[in-house]
């Protein structure tokens, strides 16, 4: 299904569908605040998880283990969630308008009439994370844009968890949930105090640990690699710091042809799943 900016409203007019069954929420009055205009935390904490737009707040929606506090949709968006689910949406959402949802936001926000307040989801421990797993691991990669980007990637190449320390990190909502689309619900973030010693007790377990390197004299295209293994990512300019470097055990490049060596973060983490992949099927 295409993406819409607004609140999926086709041009012309009114949808002909009947409308939901919820009742709208009263407009404000001239000069009042609306009730959900205080702005959400995006950074994570002690808020709830902020999740908007329709690929996260659907995947959301159909998780039975992420816990739900409140929606907000437009009344065109809440039809939209109505077909999608059998009109058996798990919580009944506060239709409002669009302009409601872009307080809460901000402009730059892509909300599509959707905006949902929810429960953080378990995070495993490195105990709970398969034998044969493939896992990411990322090194102070601080932009929710580019770990959004790595976390849609993950769920698509069925990564079993991401590793990253509780600091130098985004928390797992708003502009990072958004650009997830979705995957938040599929991988989860295995939260760690410190990554060098979390990398150490995964070589323990017997995974191979690959550093993605610029600058290493390895290529992807030479490595031979099994299960259990972890990809390590570093945040773009930095790369890996010294003592994560210290704790792979190969690390290698992408072998570029072109006048261009270097990619962002999140593109370089799918090129690496998919060369990775590709040779240990």
């Amino acid at each position: 299904m295409t993406d819409r900016r607004d609140d999926g409203r086709p041009p012309g007019g009114r949808p002909s569908r009947p409308r939901p069954p919820w009742p709208r929420r009263p407009a404000p009055r001239p000069g009042s605040r609306p009730a959900a205009a205080a702005r959400p935390r995006e950074e994570g904490g002690d808020g709830p998880t902020v999740l908007y737009g329709w690929h996260p707040v659907v995947q959301a929606l159909g998780n039975a283990q992420r816990g739900l506090h409140r929606l907000l949709a437009t009344e065109n968006a809440a039809a939209r969630l109505e077909a999608e689910f059998g009109g058996a949406v798990r919580i009944t959402p506060e239709l409002v308008r669009p302009s409601d949802i872009g307080r809460l936001l901000g402009p730059d926000a892509v909300h599509q009439g959707l905006y949902l307040e929810a429960e953080p989801l378990p995070a495993p421990g490195l105990d709970d994370l398969p034998a044969d797993a493939l896992l990411l691991a990322l090194d102070q990669i601080t932009d929710p844009h580019n770990v959004g980007a790595i976390v849609r990637t993950a769920a698509a190449f069925g990564v079993a968890g991401i590793v990253t320390t509780a600091r130098h990190a985004p928390g797992a909502t708003g502009v990072l949930a958004k650009s997830a689309s979705g995957g938040l619900e599929h991988v989860p973030f295995v939260t760690v105090r410190n990554l060098a010693e979390a990398l150490i007790e995964l070589g323990e377990r017997g995974f191979t640990r690959v550093g993605l390197d610029s600058d290493a004299p390895e290529s992807l295209d030479a490595l031979t690699v099994a299960r259990p293994l972890v990809i390590v990512l570093g945040a773009e300019g930095k790369g890996l710091r010294e003592r994560t470097r210290g704790c792979c055990d190969v690390l290698a490049r992408i072998p570029f042809s072109g006048a261009i060596r270097s990619l962002n973060v999140s593109n370089a983490a799918a090129i690496t799943l998919y060369a990775l992949g590709r040779k240990r099927d």
